[in-house]
This record gives C-alpha cells, structure tokens and sequence, in this order.
C-alpha cells in the first residue's frame, strides 16, 4: 500500500489521538494541528503496516502493555528540532555569571544541571561546552548535566553524539575545534569529544508522569512550555520550583515564553541582557544589584 495516501485524519479522529497525546504527555494539539498530526501519524502507519488511522486507534486500546506504543507515538508527534547555541545571550549570561554566582556561593561542591526536553542533545551538550570553558571555577567538583526527553529515539541520536549543518554552525570556531573532531570516514560529520561527553546522562522522563531531580542548581526548560495549556504550565512550573535549588538557583525558559500569569515562584531578571527567572526566595539578593 502507498501510506502517503491514506486520506487526513477526521475531526473524529483528531479528537481521539489529540486526546490520547494530551492524557499521556500534556500536550495540547489544537485543531489546525490536524494535518501536521496526519502527516506524522502516517510515518507510524507505514512502520506497523497499518492502514487505516482508525485501525492504528484500535491497534493502540488493544495492546495489554501500552507503554512501548505510546512512546513510539509520542515520539512521532514531538517537534525536535534545535541546534548548539541556540539563544545565545542565556549561555554568554550562563558561563560569564551564572557560574561565577554558584561556584562563589555552594559549599558542597556539587554542580546539577538538569535539561528538561533535551531533544537530540545540543542543548546539554552547549552546557557541557560552557562548564569546560569555565572548569578553573570547578576544580574537584561534583558535576552532573541531567538529559531527559519523553521521546527515546531523539536520546538515542543524542547519545551517539554525531551533528552536522545548521545544527553546528552557531558554533563559535574556537569551541568547534575544541570540542568537536572529525568522524572518520563521513564528510561534514563532527563528534563531540569525550570531555563533554562524560558530563552529560540522558534519562528518558515524563514531565507528567515521573519523579523530577531534587536540589537542582539550574533548569533549562526551553521552547517545552508551549505544547502545554495554561494548566499544565501552571503544574509544569510548580514541579520545576519543588525541584530547583532556592539559594542559588537559575531557570531558564524559550525566548518566547513567560510565566506572566503562570506562576509567582520565580522572578524575572535579566544577566547580560539575557531573560533568565530565579526562585522568589532569591528576590531581595537580585533587587539590590
């Protein structure tokens, strides 16, 4: 069967995969979203030799273990597109105080960095760069970069560590020859090098669903809040809060993205021109900056 004509789902059909997605992940697919869910739901079709979106509904309420499927289905529907460096004024804002500010202030030694919908790694992996530039300030500390994606097959591009074009090309050429090399055999390939690497654990994790890390330094939850209704953001948020370190945390959210009206745990401020928020309890310490 040719699965690029199996006709646009139907309002009936949209209503029940949206539905699903939104009960098992939190995202929310309006309507003129019917097409692009087609489209991507055909991909899964093909896979499973399914004909029918209907049928693939039915596929899905029949199996006795579910999981596996909704993840593949997940998957398909996520949008993972990003690159190294993207927003560039939060990493300048990140290495040039974020970090100064932590290593100054934390007793333990302990770095924890948690990317919240990692996609397929540029991002931790950006954090990565920026900690080894700025290692002198963490000599003999404990650091962990915590990767986590509802979607596995994106962890497993990340993991391999492998990028090429647009994903690269916002790095800056000192850094690309630092910490990327050649792979051997493929033209306009590169690898991240062992050293960012090793800093850095993927974990796949339901934003919804699953237990968050605890005493988390910072949090980079970026262009993730706007697959979710005001509901979900408002929860999203308060989770992120429990999480994250009150006497020296930084989040970080999209360009895009505010939490005007979704939460008064975090302030706005603004490091180096960059939007960052901090835990409220960090308001008076910011206010006399």
């Amino acid at each position: 069967m040719d699965f690029g004509k199996i006709q646009r789902l139907t309002a009936e059909e949209f209503a029940k995969f949206s539905k699903l997605v939104y009960d098992e992940s939190g995202i929310f697919m309006k309507e003129a979203k019917i097409t692009l869910l087609s489209n991507r739901l055909r991909k899964r079709l093909s896979e499973l030799k399914i004909e029918t979106f209907s049928e693939y509904y039915e596929y899905i309420n029949n199996l006795k273990d579910k999981h596996v499927e909704i993840e593949a289905l997940l998957d398909v529907v996520s949008t993972n597109e990003t690159y190294f460096f993207r927003n560039e004024r939060h990493f300048e804002a990140l290495s040039k105080k974020c970090f100064q500010d932590i290593a100054e202030r934390k007793k333990d030694r302990k770095l924890r960095i948690w990317s919240a919908g990692c996609s397929t790694g540029e991002e931790p992996y950006t954090i990565s760069i920026c900690v080894n530039e700025q290692m002198s300030l963490f000599k003999g500390w404990d650091i962990e970069i915590l990767a986590t994606d509802i979607a596995y097959s994106v962890m497993e591009f990340a993991k391999i560590g492998r990028y090429s074009g647009r994903r690269i090309e916002k790095v800056p050429p000192d850094l690309l020859k630092k910490y990327f090399k050649q792979v051997p055999g493929v033209d306009d390939v590169l690898e991240i090098t062992d050293d960012v690497r090793k800093l850095v654990k993927f974990k796949p994790l339901n934003l919804f669903k699953d237990s968050f890390p605890a005493d988390v330094d910072i949090i980079f939850c970026r262009n993730v809040m706007i697959y979710f209704d005001k509901e979900h953001q408002k929860l999203l948020v308060s989770n992120f809060y429990k999480s994250i370190n009150k006497s020296d945390g930084y989040f970080f959210i999209g360009h895009s993205e505010t939490l005007h009206s979704v939460s008064d745990d975090f302030i706005y401020v603004k490091i180096l021109d960059a939007p960052i928020y901090i835990p409220k309890e960090r308001k008076n310490e910011f206010s006399n900056r």
